[in-house]
């Protein structure tokens, strides 16, 4: 298998209690179901159901990493432009 060809995701997902969990995965089906099912992270646990809101697909680990960080310390704000597709300053 050649890693080069394998998919990363960076997504978002909106939890019930309308909060923004983003995380990394190489599988984003299986990743929502185990949020869905309460094992994939603590923080979702506790807020199901969650729905997919956001995912950019990536063709190597480190662009999909940084994605993820950039996208952390983002404000909400700033997080609901990004899920509309505007810009943002």
């Amino acid at each position: 298998m050649v890693k080069e060809n394998k998919k990363h995701f960076v997504y978002i997902v909106e939890c019930a209690d309308k909060t923004f969990y983003t995380g990394y995965t190489n599988d984003l089906k299986k990743r929502l179901e185990k949020h869905n099912n309460g094992v994939a992270s603590k923080y979702t646990r506790a807020r199901l159901p969650v729905r997919l809101v956001w995912y950019s697909a990536y063709r190597q680990l480190s662009g999909a990493l940084r994605s993820e960080a950039m996208i952390k310390k983002l404000t909400r704000n700033q997080k609901e432009f990004l899920l509309r597709g505007e810009c943002f300053a």
